[in-house]
């Protein structure tokens, strides 16, 4: 039991004590929100594409690629998405709160809160299964949050500006990168893979640090009803039915877990910008992205020590 316990602290515990360091030099006043928000953009443009690639390249397609995961990843997703949808429109009249409550609970903050938890219990070595998932997943929340949020505000998506933003993604890139290293056995030469990974290193970190400089505990919103469904949403029915289904599937170890690192992080904080961006109730969307941060310490705890103590992972 003790080193059950052990092994989900260390898988959670890192993650937020970087935070709470994040949260520290926002205090002392070495980093503002504002800054914070360029350092971000510096992080995504810089190191997620070579974190995504890195986390393929070396590996045999058969280690990356587990078809089962993907298509029962996917299914759950779609299914507990539209269930969202439809529960949301039955609780909330407001168009805006709508969108933003829907993006809120779908929307996990996988790259920078899920992807550590992985690599903490399993290593570096064993992150392309997840990498793979991330590859095709991330995708498909960018479209479904453009698609969710342009239609509660009465407006048309224009899926073909969002199709080529995709292409543009760093994170996309990096995988596809990745894909093709994997498919064509291309050797990338020291010289270049050395900077490469340098800056696949510097990735999680600082996106954990500046998550902690990006916290505003002011901002809580009246609409706490509203804010408790998304979290509970999120943190709670979203982990349960794709866990307990992953489980009954026969997944177990890293496949398992890259269940948790996708259904049990918290709200994507990409979620917050989009919601600002596209007149939805962003401050509906950034209290999920605080409060599902703060709690998920908690629950991503939980799930990782009920999986490991009943020897799933």
């Amino acid at each position: 039991m003790l080193s059950n316990f052990i092994v989900a602290a260390e898988a959670v515990i890192p993650m937020f004590l970087i935070i709470f360091l994040g949260i520290l030099i926002r205090e002392a006043g070495i980093i503002t929100r504002d800054e914070a928000k360029k350092f971000n953009k510096v992080v995504f443009m810089c190191c997620f594409g070579p974190l995504m690639f890195t986390n393929l390249y070396g590996k045999e397609s058969s280690q990356a690629i587990n078809p089962r995961l993907i298509i029962f990843t996917l299914g759950v997703f779609f299914a507990l998405y539209f269930l969202t949808v439809l529960i949301v429109l039955k609780i909330e009249k407001s168009p805006k709160s709508r969108g933003a409550m829907i993006q809120a609970i779908y929307r996990s903050n996988f790259i920078i809160m899920g992807l550590p938890v992985v690599q903490n219990v399993f290593g570096k070595g064993e992150l392309a299964v997840t990498a793979v998932i991330i590859a095709i997943v991330v995708p498909i929340y960018n479209i479904l949050a453009v698609i969710t949020l342009e239609v509660f505000r009465g407006g048309k998506p224009d899926l073909r500006d969002t199709i080529k933003n995709l292409f543009k993604n760093p994170i996309i890139i990096g995988a596809i990168l990745g894909f093709l290293a994997i498919i064509l056995k291309i050797e990338v030469p020291k010289v270049i893979m050395s900077p490469v990974e340098m800056l696949a290193d510097a990735a999680t970190p600082f996106a954990l640090l500046l998550l902690g400089v990006s916290f505003d505990f002011k901002s809580v919103s009246v609409e706490k009803r509203n804010l408790i469904v998304c979290l509970v949403g999120r943190l709670i029915v979203y982990p349960a039915v794709g866990l307990i289904g992953g489980a009954l599937m026969g997944f177990r170890g890293v496949p398992l877990l890259t269940l948790v690192a996708m259904f049990a992080a918290p709200s994507a904080i990409t979620s917050f910008t989009m919601a600002q961006q596209m007149d939805s109730d962003y401050e509906l969307a950034g209290n999920c992205v605080i409060f599902s941060s703060l709690f998920s310490c908690i629950t991503m705890f939980l799930w990782i020590f009920v999986l490991k103590s009943l020897g799933l992972i």
